[in-house]
């Protein structure tokens, strides 16, 4: 009787050891299975996407114990899907679940869709360490569960070939000089700017330019960049373009749409570019602009203003023989015109100390 009740306690004690063994846990599996570490994920939006709009992929891991590693997620590959994680940390946090502290690590995945249609999120595995009490550290490779969502075109999108899906939009264009006063040879450089928020850089419209006999057109590669600012990306596409006019004439650079889905509202807006005129003039001289070019040149202005006043001086000088002119008609005194001026040029000192000797300078 005394060894069947030693044979029942031993028993009991293993089986109390193994059901300690399996609540603890001495496996990430272990400890998942025993509830001490769960695995959550949901997407934002849930409904209402439209392909190109950003979607948020949020897992959440936690557990009573604490993380003693780093997590590294794999990234998965669906067909019509862009997936990234722009966020290379975890947001931590702590709760208190049924008067147990457990902690949190939030990941986030930015999604885009790039066609309509239904995506299926197969489960994605990540690799975990965490601390299990007596038996230390545990690290395996759990997986977050398998997700579904659709995107579709709305009405209003329909027959449009390509659109921004933000909740900001902007574009913008300026020119390095004024384009009213070009003449054949000026340069002059175009720089467009779009910008959106919460898209990708390589997601924004492509500024196209049409090509224009006399107006040579050298486009620079698109500059794209990408910032992340507490969860929201801001993408930047900065196109240059620099002309080199050719010929004289009006040349036009014609306006241009974007459209833009704002996801706040749920509306279709169309953002311009507007036309710009561009004016050439012919980089040769017309005989016919002389006192144009003499007032817009200094020097030209100085010589035009030396010639009127010798004009005035010689209409000075001839005033005292306009009687005379008048009278006859013919006969002006040429001499003691040309002695006034020669005498106009004449030194005001004379050239010797003692006019009159034979004493030198």
């Amino acid at each position: 009787m005394t060894r069947r009740r030693l044979c029942l306690q031993c028993g009991l004690w293993t089986l109390a050891i193994g059901c300690s063994s399996l609540t603890f846990g001495n496996s990430i599996e272990a400890l998942e299975a025993s509830g001490r570490l769960r695995i959550e994920s949901a997407l934002t939006p849930q409904a209402h996407i439209v392909p190109g709009q950003k979607v948020t992929l949020t897992i959440e891991i936690a557990t009573d114990r604490w993380f003693s590693g780093g997590t590294r997620i794999g990234i998965p590959e669906v067909p019509g899907l862009v997936i990234l994680q722009t966020e290379q940390f975890a947001s931590n946090a702590s709760e208190n679940h049924k008067g147990e502290t457990w902690a949190i690590q939030r990941w986030t995945l930015d999604i885009f869709p790039q066609r309509a249609g239904d995506f299926t999120l197969e489960p994605i595995p990540m690799q975990l360490q965490v601390n299990s009490g007596a038996e230390g550290d545990i690290q395996g490779e759990v997986h977050s569960p398998p997700l579904h969502f659709s995107a579709s075109i709305p009405a209003n999108l329909a027959g449009i070939r390509h659109w921004v899906a933000a909740p900001t939009f902007s574009v913008s264009q300026r020119f390095d000089r004024a384009l009213n006063t070009l003449t054949v040879g000026d340069a002059f450089e175009q720089e467009v700017v779009l910008k959106a928020s919460d898209v990708l850089a390589m997601m924004l419209p492509v500024y196209e330019f049409e090509k224009q006999t006399g107006l040579a057109a050298y486009p620079s590669p698109a500059i794209l960049e990408n910032t992340v600012n507490r969860g929201q990306t801001l993408a930047t596409r900065s196109i240059r373009i620099s002309y080199i006019a050719e010929k004289s004439g009006q040349f036009l650079l014609p306006a241009r749409d974007y459209f833009w889905w704002n996801i706040q509202s749920a509306t279709l807006e169309v953002l311009s570019l507007a036309e710009v005129h561009i004016e050439v003039a012919d980089a040769t001289l017309n005989p016919n602009d002389t006192a144009t070019t003499a007032h817009s040149n200094p020097r030209q202005r100085l010589i035009l203003l030396s010639n009127l006043a010798l004009f005035a001086v010689f209409l000075l000088l001839c005033r005292p023989y306009l009687p005379t002119l008048a009278q006859t008609g013919l006969h002006i005194h040429l001499s003691d015109i040309a002695h006034r001026i020669r005498a106009l040029r004449r030194p005001a000192l004379p050239r010797h100390l003692n006019p009159g000797s034979n004493a030198a300078d």
